[in-house]
């Protein structure tokens, strides 16, 4: 049996059914984008790709954390 996820990946399958692009793809978008600070990469991703603040919100704070290694 897998463990719940917790956190901002408890959102991903949402996510992946709601937007239809995997996880990686959206994080791999975050890491290309020229913008650097969380709220900024949130408000990027609702203006330009539709998402939703929890949904945009989910995928920048696990992004940027797994960068920073913690």
């Amino acid at each position: 049996m897998t463990a719940a996820a917790k956190g901002p990946a408890s959102y991903f399958p949402s996510i992946e059914k709601k937007y239809g692009r995997p996880i990686t793809e959206w994080m791999d978008l975050i890491r290309s984008s020229p913008l650097t600070k969380h709220m900024e990469l949130v408000s990027w991703l609702k203006t330009e790709h539709g998402l939703g603040h929890g949904h945009a919100n989910a995928l920048v704070a696990h992004t940027l954390a797994e960068d920073t290694g913690k």
